[in-house]
């Protein structure tokens, strides 16, 4: 039970750590392009095609 000690606060700053991070990336437009994403993913044009 002693290691809760640690592991609680750990978790804890670990959530936060990830946290600020995704309000990291909504602040810097990260998640700005659904268009382009709606249309990249019908695209054909693959990059691990096979060559002729």
């Amino acid at each position: 039970m002693e290691i809760l000690v640690y592991l609680i606060p750990a978790s804890l700053f670990l959530g936060g750590l990830g946290l600020i991070a995704f309000f990291w990336a909504l602040r810097n437009n990260q998640f700005d392009d659904p268009e382009g994403d709606r249309h990249r993913v019908l695209n054909s044009d693959w990059d691990d095609e096979p060559k002729p």
